[in-house]
């Protein structure tokens, strides 16, 4: 006489493996973003060492975040981990920013986890998912609004609490339909803009302080939304300021050179 399973038995198999893959899947997915989160702290530790290698030979002075290439017209764009030209299309080459020297690798220069954020506007294959400290380490000169003067490290009274890069990310659509970009920038909380630093990994964002350490930080929400976001907005994409708690919104604690 054969034997088989009976229907019943078969419909137990199957609901006993739906429920281990329903267990397990989520477990998965958490161990596949640790595992980006830190490549992601590895690639910001890489680059606060080639910034650091930098200042050395600059007289403990920082990079300059971007300038236009001298020259009769405006040819091209030379940044910290790039370099564009106003060709037809643009040529960007990304083995040619001014940190390259010192990082000796192009990978190391964007988040794994921010891969499938798109780019924005005509310039978006040079944006990446790092921010800078612009307001603080990279301020404008107030005679040349468009030149920056880089902060010196010597200037920081407490380095390993000053921000030089963090995990960030953008804004796009309209309301009721927000999306996250790309972005470039990181937001201080005291400005009134919308926030920028991004929790991409499992609700954390990768931060690289001046000192040249890492660590990851969970983004303060605010409870006011700006334009076409709400709080809902930064809540549901985890993005939000980097500060020391709700009650410091408007406290540049963390971007400040002087304690």
């Amino acid at each position: 006489m054969k034997r088989a399973f009976t229907l019943i038995e078969l419909l137990v198999v199957i609901a006993i493996i739906a429920i281990l893959a329903a267990i397990l899947f989520p477990v998965f997915a958490q161990a596949r973003e640790k595992a980006r989160q830190t490549t992601c702290l590895s690639n910001l530790r890489q680059i606060g060492m080639a910034t650091l290698m930098y200042v050395q030979d600059y007289d403990d002075t920082l990079f300059i975040p971007d300038y236009v290439v001298p020259g009769s017209t405006p040819t091209a764009v030379q940044l910290w981990f790039s370099y564009y030209e106003f060709t037809t299309p643009l040529r960007f080459t990304p083995q040619r920013g001014l940190l390259q020297p010192y990082m000796k690798s192009v990978a190391i220069q964007d988040c794994p986890s921010a891969v499938s954020l798109p780019g924005t506007g005509t310039l978006s294959q040079s944006q990446l998912a790092y921010g800078l400290n612009t307001f603080y380490l990279f301020p404008r000169s107030a005679s040349a609004p468009f030149d920056y003067i880089p902060a010196s490290l010597a200037a920081t009274t407490t380095p390993a609490e000053t921000v030089l890069l963090a995990d960030v990310a953008g804004f796009t659509g309209s309301t009721g339909n927000v999306t996250l970009t790309r972005s470039s920038v990181l937001e201080r909380p005291s400005n009134g803009r919308r926030p920028t630093f991004h929790g991409r990994h499992s609700g954390m964002g990768s931060v690289l302080w001046l000192d040249g350490h890492v660590k990851a930080f969970k983004p303060i929400f605010r409870t006011v939304g700006f334009g076409f976001t709400t709080p809902a907005d930064f809540a549901r994409l985890q993005v939000g300021d980097l500060a020391r708690n709700q009650a410091t919104l408007t406290d540049d604690f963390y971007f400040r050179l002087d304690k």
